[in-house]
């Protein structure tokens, strides 16, 4: 089954909101066998609207539509509806109950704008919408399945989840899809690429894999499709993922939705060992990716972020002629900071970072997006030079990425 998704709203179109509706949807439904081939965003306009699920029509055999269907003149989705299908409106006596107990729950009046909410299109069938006022709708025509429902996040999850793919799966007969998604760091998405080319290409033409790039991370996504059994699906996919991770053992760090960060954790707990950080161009980043774990207390001591000369001198114990002669974007710097911080935590591990964040303070020899990076550990201190580019917010993240990966990969070589 074919599956488009139609955003109506002009807050979409200016960038008043983000579209995080159709991001869930694809998941949801890709889930359960369902093929999104198309996601297009509206503005809040009949000729837009009625254009939009004619073309869907075209290409898909269901086509989802959120948002519009509030009890506001600016909510038109409903009329284009009964426009597009030829019908008119009849009050749905079942959505009038359903919003008196709604409105008394919440303590406030029914008014007329309200009751209008309960006018439903004929030829439709309600879904119902147990969180909100409005109810999404289900039409059939010429062998295509249309669902309007409401634009509201937590609405619209809830119902899709307890009332449409319940009601799908009884309507159609869906093909199996099973994903596996393997995580790398530390690693580019071409280099990776050359790294598992013969096993790639080796590939059955049934197993698909697709490369997932972000700052510091590439996600590889194997997916098989229309097989006759889940269970042999996923045995195929483990034995093809379990092959996969023997190409690249230094750069993969877990499974589908694994952060680097709660693995180090696990690995820090198993050791118990502890860490703490050292950073500058970074301004704190890596200690709010490690405490974001719930947990993280037992092994993150605390940080430092030390900006400046004196700060770095005085709570690091960077030593003033390391900074005089090598500067802070350093190797001598940044093996300073790493140790002492370990040893004013008193830690297992430091993590250290300095570096130009951009987009101005280079020179010939130190450009925009150099950065240093230390791991200092009881026995010694690695450390790594990288340059991101001149982009400030993505020289931050893939610094902190990194850092983190660099730590992964000396913890993994102690278990």
């Amino acid at each position: 089954m074919n599956c488009e998704i139609i955003t109506i709203g002009d807050e979409i179109l200016i960038g008043q909101i983000v579209d995080t509706n159709s991001a869930w949807l694809g998941q949801a439904l890709n889930a359960i066998g369902i093929k999104i081939v198309q996601i297009t965003s509206v503005q809040d306009q009949p000729e837009a609207i009625t254009n939009a699920l004619k073309t869907a029509a075209t290409r898909a055999s269901l086509v989802l539509t959120t948002g519009g269907l509030g009890p506001t003149k600016d909510d038109i989705t409903k009329k284009v509806l009964c426009e597009y299908f030829g019908v008119s409106t009849t009050r749905n006596e079942a959505v009038v109950a359903h919003l008196n107990e709604i409105f008394s729950l919440r303590g406030r009046t029914l008014l007329d704008i309200n009751l209008h909410q309960a006018d439903l299109p004929q030829n439709c069938q309600v879904i119902w919408n147990r969180l909100g006022t409005a109810p999404a709708m289900w039409f059939e025509q010429n062998g295509v399945v249309y669902v309007s429902m409401p634009g509201v996040p937590y609405e619209m999850k809830t119902l899709v989840t307890e009332e449409l793919i319940p009601k799908i799966k009884a309507e159609f007969t869906l093909p199996n899809i099973v994903h596996k998604t393997v995580l790398t760091a530390g690693i580019a998405e071409s280099s990776l690429a050359e790294l598992i080319k013969d096993w790639e290409n080796a590939l059955p033409s049934h197993i698909k894999l697709a490369y997932l790039p972000s700052p510091g991370r590439v996600r590889l996504r194997l997916s098989y499709y229309n097989g006759a059994h889940i269970a042999d699906m996923k045995t195929e996919l483990d034995a093809q993922a379990n092959a996969l991770i023997k190409q690249i053992p230094n750069y993969h760090f877990g499974y589908e939705n694994d952060k680097i960060e709660q693995v180090i954790g696990e690995l820090l707990n198993a050791q118990n060992a502890t860490v703490c950080t050292a950073e500058s161009c970074t301004g704190g980043y890596i200690s709010q990716l490690i405490t974001s774990i719930a947990g993280s207390s037992a092994y993150f001591e605390g940080g430092v972020v030390a900006y400046s000369y004196t700060q770095k001198e005085k709570l690091l114990g960077v030593q003033p002629e390391t900074l005089l002669n090598f500067g802070a974007v350093s190797h001598e710097a940044v093996c300073e900071m790493a140790e002492g911080a370990r040893k004013r935590f008193e830690t297992t591990y430091a993590i250290a970072v300095s570096g130009i964040a951009g987009p101005s303070g280079g020179t010939p020899e130190k450009p925009v997006g150099s950065v240093w990076i230390a791991i200092a550990t009881p026995t010694k201190t690695t450390t790594k030079l990288l340059n991101f580019g001149k982009e400030r917010s993505l020289n931050i993240e893939r610094s902190a990425q990194y850092a983190l990966f660099m730590l992964w990969s000396l913890l993994k070589k102690t278990e």
